[in-house]
């Protein structure tokens, strides 16, 4: 088995983690004024981040999944918010496009999502409808000129400053979740769509979040992505190459959170000695370096079985679930090195304590990954 990454995938970590150290200060600043990173986006834009996995002949840089996580696992240590952005305009909407889209649909939505330029959403969930997405409300009718949408989605990040946005409705509601399509939406060019007040989180504040609302709103029929009908199976696709991703976010939060809770142990002083010098907290490091490096190997192994085109649903959960559980782990092991520093928010590491509840709970909560992981055991 060969560990060794390719000279491009090692050039786009190099390129990352540069990228990262560029905005440290700027990321923690607008994270307490929860401000939308759009400068931050813009120089990871730049620097080629947000299509790294997507085609070159539609705007993106034609690397495989392999590069994009290791790209994530640097940007996610300084920046896990901006990182989810960009996680969404790549892995969610992009990877959904670039695998189920006609040529005519890739032209007109990849190319600006895949260099940055625009920002695209994910639209599943609903009030009524989280981890069960058979129960969602959300109606598309289908009219003689194309579609009407009518409904309401809940907790889309980047709803208020997208473009375009991947909705998910029912086509046919007699068949529930069978009867699910999805929709590519322009949401300048439609004026029935709205959204509301951005929603107050516990962490995660510069990916902001709202509701957005379809009322009437008319689509051309070229809105619909992939069959009619076929839906829930796209919006699920979707979500397995994002988990990855997600995985990938989640290890670069738990390295930001051990690099900022080691620092300190070297440096504050206690009984004559540094922090870092008692066993007790060099067994919460150890710890914390150990299921990162496993969450690590996970990911990349999802990841490469993606890139080989081989089954790799099982892989993803395991990865998503171990990786967000572990970053919460080594997230409250830092806060308890720092004591009472770790809950101020002039040190990183509150935030990386808010951040990584997030990860437990988007793009499938981690019971959810627990089930699908049963599932694929018991299926044998």
């Amino acid at each position: 088995m060969e560990f060794t990454l390719s000279p491009e995938q090692q050039v786009v970590q190099k390129k990352a983690q540069s990228l990262a150290q560029e905005v440290q200060a700027l990321s923690a600043r607008l994270d307490r004024e929860a401000q939308f990173p759009r400068e931050i986006l813009q120089r990871w834009a730049q620097g080629g981040m947000f299509g790294l996995a997507l085609p070159r002949e539609y705007g993106g840089q034609g690397l495989d999944y392999v590069a994009y996580v290791l790209a994530q696992m640097e940007l996610a240590q300084v920046c896990p918010a901006s990182a989810l952005i960009l996680h969404v305009n790549h892995s969610l909407f992009g990877g959904a496009v670039a695998q189920f889209g006609t040529p005519a649909q890739k032209e007109a939505w990849l190319p600006p999502v895949a260099r940055g330029e625009v920002y695209a959403c994910f639209a599943l969930t609903e009030p009524e409808a989280g981890s069960d997405p058979a129960g969602m409300k959300t109606v598309a009718r289908r009219e003689p000129d194309g579609w009407v949408l009518t409904g309401a989605k809940n907790f889309v990040t980047s709803g208020g400053e997208s473009r375009f946005a991947l909705v998910a409705a029912l086509t046919d509601p007699e068949r529930g979740a069978k009867g699910i399509s999805a929709f590519v939406v322009e949401i300048p060019a439609t004026p029935e769509v709205t959204w509301g007040a951005r929603e107050e989180k516990l962490g995660l504040r510069g990916a902001t979040s709202v509701r957005l609302f379809f009322d009437q709103a008319r689509l051309p029929e070229a809105s619909l992505l992939g069959e009619a009908n076929q839906g829930l199976k796209i919006m699920l696709a979707a979500m397995d190459g994002a988990r990855v991703g997600s995985a990938a976010i989640a290890v670069g939060l738990g390295r930001g959170a051990l690099a900022a809770a080691m620092a300190y142990a070297k440096q504050r002083r206690q009984f004559g000695q540094a922090v870092a010098d008692f066993q007790a907290i060099q067994w919460k490091l150890a710890d914390m370096a150990t299921d990162l490096e496993a969450a690590s190997l996970l990911t990349l192994k999802a990841a490469w079985l993606k890139d080989q085109k081989q089954p790799y649903g099982l892989a993803a959960a395991m990865a998503k679930r171990f990786a967000t559980d572990a970053a919460m782990a080594a997230a409250t092991e830092g806060v308890q090195i720092l004591g009472g520093y770790g809950c101020l928010t002039e040190y990183p590491m509150e935030r990386y304590f808010r951040d990584a509840k997030a990860g437990q709970i988007y793009e499938g909560t981690n019971e959810i990954m627990r089930l699908i992981i049963a599932r694929n055991l018991l299926k044998g």
